[in-house]
């Protein structure tokens, strides 16, 4: 089977929210979760937790099946809302603060 992320190389989606007065991100590819107070702690947390997901599975030489997750239903309607760039795009009681794509080859691990 051949798999969009490997430990090489590839990429997760992510979304960063705000619902009922917390801030939310989401690793989709990864179903990672991070919560904060404000969207940049809620950012940096995010991208820590899928730096040191990353690196974890390139030091445990794992196979890729854990970078290659099925998103949770609600964020994949949620990116195909953000992506189609309609007037429905954002869904009270969220407020979207940044989405994009975060390549896997964008960090530098010092042991890799």
């Amino acid at each position: 089977m051949k798999y969009k992320n490997t430990l090489q190389k590839g990429s997760v989606r992510y979304i960063i929210f705000k619902e009922k007065g917390t801030w939310y991100g989401v690793a989709l590819e990864l179903n990672m979760v991070e919560e904060g107070d404000n969207s940049l702690e809620v950012m940096v947390s995010l991208f820590e937790a899928i730096q040191g997901y990353v690196e974890t599975a390139r030091k445990l030489k794992m196979r890729p099946i854990p970078l290659n997750q099925k998103p949770d239903e609600e964020y994949e309607k949620l990116w195909k809302k953000l992506n189609a760039g309609t007037k429905e795009t954002i869904v009270k009681p969220a407020q979207i603060y940044t989405f994009g794509y975060s390549p896997f080859n964008s960090y530098s691990f010092a042991n890799s």
